[in-house]
C-alpha cells in the first residue's frame, strides 16, 4: 500500500524545468541559477496540536505547504520547490486525496512542485520542507532591525487564535455568530502566506518575521537577532471584522498579541520609506498596519492607550512549556 500511495502523490505532482529528478527517486536533484542563494524552511505539524482533530483533509493539505511558505515569505525568498514526509494511521486513499486536493492548490498558485519525500505508518503527522530562492542582495533576515524603524505587520491578527478557542469550547466565546466563526477558521485552516508582498518589501524592509507563535514573542526573535528593543502600541494591532465583532478592543489583545498562528508578517522599516510600504501594499492588495518602534534596549514592551506596558502571561506559544 505505501507504494500505491506514492504512486497516487506522483501522479499528480506538477513539473518545472528546472527540476532534472523528481519522485522516484532516493533524492530530487535541481538547478539553482547562477547568482541566486537557496533558502529551505521546514515545519512539522501533528493532530492535536496544529490542526484540531476532524479538520478536513484538504485544510491540513493547505496549512501544511502554507506555514512553510510563510517561512520563505518572512526572507522574501521565492518558492519553488517542496518535499513532504507524512505519517498515517492507515493507508487512506480517499483522505490522501483530500489532503493533495489543498496542498497542490496551494503548490500551483505559487510556482512550487513536490519533488519527493516519505510515507510511514503511525501517529498523523506532516512535514514539509520547502526551498525558494533569492538574489543575495533582496534577503529578508531577523537581525537587521534599526533604532528608529517603524514597525508594520500585514493583514489581522487574532483570527487563528480565537478559531482554535472555539474549537477548544471556551465559554468566553459561546455566543458567536456561526458565520464570523466560519471567517475566523477560515484564517486558522487556510493562511495565506504573503509572498508577494514580501518579495515587493525587498530592499525596503530593514528585518522580517512571520507571526507563528505570537506577535509579542516573534518579534522579539526580531529585537534580539538585532540587538534592539520594540515598543508595540495594542490598540493598533488589526484586527478583522469578525474578530472585532467576536470581543471589544481590550478582551482581543492576548489573541493578537500572543495568539499566533495567522501567519502574518511583521517586519521593520525605516520612516522615510513609510510611503514605500504603503504603495507596495497598495499594489499587491494586502493591509499593512504601523503598530509600533524599534527602540534602543532588549525587549518588546507592548503598551495601552495610556502608554501604560501591559504584560501578558505569556507572549507566545512554546512547544515545550508546561
Amino acid at each position: 500500500m505505501e507504494f500505491e500511495l506514492i504512486a497516487r502523490v506522483r501522479a499528480r505532482a506538477a513539473l518545472r524545468a528546472d527540476v532534472e529528478l523528481g519522485i522516484g527517486d532516493d533524492a530530487a536533484i535541481v538547478r539553482v541559477p547562477d547568482g541566486m542563494r537557496l533558502v529551505v524552511a521546514t515545519d512539522t505539524l501533528n493532530v492535536g496540536v496544529h490542526f484540531p482533530e476532524g479538520t478536513a483533509p484538504a485544510d491540513i493539505g493547505w496549512k501544511a505547504l502554507a506555514v512553510n511558505l510563510s517561512d520563505l515569505a518572512a526572507m522574501a525568498a521565492d518558492p519553488a520547490w517542496c518535499t513532504l514526509s507524512l505519517s498515517l494511521p492507515r493507508a487512506d486513499a480517499a483522505w490522501l486525496d483530500g489532503f493533495l486536493d489543498g496542498f497542490l492548490e496551494l503548490a500551483a498558485r505559487h510556482g512550487v512542485v513536490l519533488v519527493g519525500g516519505d510515507t510511514t505508518r503511525g501517529p498523523l503527522s506532516i512535514c514539509v520542507t520547502a526551498l525558494g530562492l533569492v538574489a543575495p542582495e533582496r534577503e529578508l533576515r531577523r537581525g537587521r532591525a534599526a533604532v528608529g524603524d517603524e514597525v508594520w505587520v500585514t493583514g489581522t491578527l487574532g483570527d487563528a487564535a480565537a478559531a482554535l478557542k472555539l474549537a477548544g469550547g471556551d465559554g468566553s466565546m459561546a455566543a458567536a455568530d456561526p458565520g464570523q466563526a466560519r471567517r475566523l477558521r477560515d484564517r486558522l485552516d487556510r493562511p495565506e502566506p504573503r509572498v508577494a508582498v514580501a518579495r515587493a518589501l525587498a530592499g525596503i524592509a530593514s528585518a522580517c518575521i512571520d507571526v507563528s507563535d505570537g506577535l509579542l514573542a516573534d518579534l522579539g526573535h526580531v529585537c534580539s537577532a538585532s540587538g534592539v528593543g520594540a515598543e508595540v502600541v495594542l490598540e493598533a494591532l488589526p484586527a478583522s471584522p469578525a474578530l472585532a465583532a467576536l470581543l471589544p478592543a481590550r478582551a482581543r489583545r492576548a489573541v493578537q498579541a500572543c495568539g499566533g498562528d495567522d501567519y502574518e508578517l511583521c517586519f521593520t522599516a525605516p520612516v522615510q520609506r513609510r510611503d514605500e510600504v504603503a504603495r507596495i501594499a497598495a499594489g499587491c492588495g494586502v493591509a499593512v498596519t504601523r503598530i509600533g518602534a524599534v527602540v534602543a534596549g532588549e525587549r518588546v514592551r507592548a503598551l495601552d492607550a495610556q502608554g501604560a506596558e501591559w504584560t501578558p502571561e505569556r507572549s507566545g506559544h512554546d512547544h515545550f512549556a508546561g
